[in-house]
């Protein structure tokens, strides 16, 4: 029979703060840490500032094979661990699911590479681990104890939400009784900006830092990258409640898609978006109307705000959610994005407070009910949006806990 999942700890790094506390904060007082690239004086990026791994992790000697993105996922996990309460026993049976992308720091590694020689005097001998998308759970492992089921999921700005989703799913359907997910991420270094700004999907140009990000807006000119980590323990209801454990929140819903459109862009109309909001909402057993709020992915380019707000119009009609674009406060975190939104909406939830899209003024298409303002509110069910290069889609559905 299929169980209930909820999510009964968090560990979150984030350019708004690491404590709900102070993330909420920074909401309210309209805070965020947008600043020019140092690599590109033309970027706005969204970084978290004086991050030290060893203030989650402690001595770790395999720290140096981690780059930064890893050392994000692998410290968030390592403070969803501390929270939870989980005994060593429990860990050990444990499952991991992680979100992991590509190490663009390519020129911080190998500053020099001419006629393709890359070796060079003082390359570490396991130089590939930074490298290896399963470096993170590797480490995350050895850190932890945690040896039950694994996966790694690099479904690039989908992957987050759905680790999160796989590990949802195997507690469900009583694979597993809890699982740590969640990943982290970072391009800020000259090899993900370069990549960025030559496929035109971030932000550039001389305005103001924080007026760079504006998800659909009609004046959008592209994402600002951002940096972090996110990390979640879920389980089984009945697992949470003889344990007396805190529960955040349920998971009741998971869809997964692939436009199979285009290398980059989404496909136009959403279509396979929308297949994968459907399968999330058939899930959880319910309609577009039991939707309070929408985390939408809201990336501030061109295409996908333009397909991501049609699709909503199109499922919603005129009473659509409250819809918000939380990479207007946090930039893109590219693998990591679902993770970190899903840990600001857990705090929104508790704190019921519903963050406004900073810099929208004119929205590219009407009749959505767009957060213009930030505002006391409670939400009881929110809905996570991800669409990613490639045409990955991941949808993943929350609401407070319910007893019956």
């Amino acid at each position: 029979m299929p169980r209930r999942v909820v999510i009964t700890s968090a560990g979150v790094i984030s350019s708004l703060g690491s404590i709900p506390g102070q993330i909420i904060d920074n909401l309210k007082k309209k805070t965020p840490a947008f600043i020019r690239s140092s690599f590109d004086p033309d970027v706005v990026t969204s970084p978290v500032v004086n991050f030290d791994i060893m203030a989650s992790v402690g001595r770790f000697k395999e720290r140096k094979y981690l780059n930064r993105g890893a050392r994000f996922c692998v410290a968030s996990a390592r403070t969803a661990v501390r929270g939870s309460g989980i005994s060593q026993e429990m860990l050990a049976k444990a499952g991991l699911f992680v979100s992991a992308g590509p190490n663009m720091d390519i020129g911080g590694e190998f500053p020099e590479i001419k006629e393709g020689k890359m070796d060079r005097e003082g390359l570490m001998a396991l130089w590939i681990l930074k490298f290896l998308p399963n470096t993170p759970a590797s480490a995350i492992s050895r850190i932890t104890g945690i040896h039950g089921e694994n996966l790694t999921v690099t479904t690039a700005c989908a992957a987050s939400l759905q680790a999160i989703g796989e590990a949802y799913r195997r507690i469900k359907d009583n694979y597993l009784d809890l699982a740590f997910a969640g990943g982290g991420d970072s391009r800020l270094n000259y090899g993900g900006i370069l990549a960025y700004k030559k496929a035109r999907a971030i932000y550039s140009g001389n305005e103001d830092p924080e007026t760079a990000s504006r998800p659909f807006d009609e004046s959008r000119k592209g994402f600002v990258p951002g940096e972090g980590g996110g990390f979640f323990l879920l389980e089984g209801l009945e697992h949470a409640q003889a344990r007396g454990a805190t529960i955040l929140a349920e998971v009741c819903g998971f869809g997964t898609s692939m436009d199979g459109h285009s290398m980059t862009s989404p496909e136009p109309h959403g279509k396979w978006g929308e297949q994968a909001i459907l399968v999330a909402l058939k899930e959880a057993g319910m309609s577009p109307g039991g939707i309070d709020m929408i985390s939408s992915h809201g990336t501030g380019t061109y295409l996908n705000d333009i397909m991501e707000a049609d699709m909503i119009r199109r499922i919603y009609g005129k009473h659509t959610p409250l819809v918000v674009a939380l990479k207007s406060w946090i930039g893109h975190i590219s693998t990591a994005c679902g993770a970190l939104e899903l840990a600001i909406c857990l705090t929104c939830m508790r704190e019921g407070y519903i963050p406004e899209i900073r810099n929208l003024k004119n929205p590219c298409l009407p009749g959505i009910n767009f957060v213009r303002k930030g505002m006391e509110h409670s939400v009881n069910t929110i809905m996570l949006q991800n669409f990613g290069f490639g045409g990955q889609n991941s949808v993943l559905i929350i609401r407070k806990m319910v007893t019956v």
